[in-house]
C-alpha cells in the first residue's frame, strides 16, 4: 500500500470510518504516515489531530475505541477507508456518528418494507390495507400465512418455472417479515441470534 502523505503538502491524508457491520459511515478523520502505522500496530485507530498538533488514539480517554479490521486505499493513492469494529459510540458528542445518527444495520428496502409494514400496522385502515386487515386477525392469521406460503414455496422449488417459485418466494419473506412484528420483532433481531451462532 502506497499512500501519498505529500499531495496536500502537510503530510496529512483523510482517513473515512466505517463501521464493518452495518457499513455506516462513523467519523472522518487524518492521518499521517505516524498514525497510519501506530493504527496498523495496535490494531486501534490512531490519527493526528489538527487542533492538537499529536497523535490522537480515538477513545485514549473516553474508551470509545474503533478496533481495526481493514483499511483500503482510493484509486488516487490519498485517501483511506478503514473498516472497523466500534467500541461504543463514536462521536466525542456521544452520539454513534459524527452525523448525529444511530449506527444500525440497515437492509436497504427489506428495511423500507418493514417500516412501512409497522406503519400500516398502525396507521393504516382495515378495510384499505391488506396488512392492517391480516394483523386485526391476529397472530395466528398471520402465523398461518406463513405457513401456506411456505408450503407454496416448496412446491414451486419443486418443479421448474423460476418465476412462480420467486413470486412464492417473495410472499413468503412478506409475510415473514409481518410475522416477526407481530411477535414483537424485526429482521435486525433475526441477525442477532444468527451471528451468535457463528462459528
Amino acid at each position: 500500500m502506497t499512500i501519498d502523505f505529500n499531495k496536500n503538502n502537510d503530510g496529512l491524508v483523510p482517513a473515512i470510518i466505517q463501521d464493518v457491520i452495518t457499513k455506516n459511515v462513523l467519523m472522518l478523520g487524518y492521518m499521517n504516515e505516524e498514525a497510519f502505522a501506530k493504527t496498523k500496530e495496535t490494531k486501534l485507530v490512531t490519527f493526528f489531530s489538527r487542533t492538537k498538533q499529536r497523535l490522537w488514539t480515538k477513545g485514549e480517554e473516553s474508551g470509545n475505541t474503533l478496533n481495526l479490521v481493514d483499511i483500503k486505499l482510493d484509486c488516487d493513492n490519498d485517501t483511506l477507508l478503514i473498516f472497523v469494529n466500534p467500541n461504543g459510540p463514536t462521536c466525542h458528542k456521544g452520539s454513534d456518528t459524527c452525523w448525529n445518527e444511530e449506527n444500525t444495520q440497515d437492509f436497504g428496502f427489506i428495511t423500507k418494507l418493514e417500516n412501512t409494514i409497522e406503519d400500516r400496522i398502525k396507521k393504516a385502515d382495515t378495510q384499505k390495507s391488506y396488512v392492517a386487515s391480516l394483523f386485526a386477525k391476529g397472530i395466528n392469521k398471520v402465523a398461518q400465512k406463513v405457513g401456506e406460503e411456505a408450503v407454496e414455496v416448496v412446491i414451486e422449488a419443486m418443479d421448474t418455472n423460476d418465476e412462480l417459485f420467486l413470486y412464492e418466494s417473495a410472499d413468503l419473506l412478506f409475510h415473514y417479515l409481518m410475522l416477526l412484528q407481530a411477535k414483537g420483532f424485526k429482521l435486525n433481531d433475526i441477525i442477532t441470534e444468527l451471528k451468535s451462532r457463528e462459528k
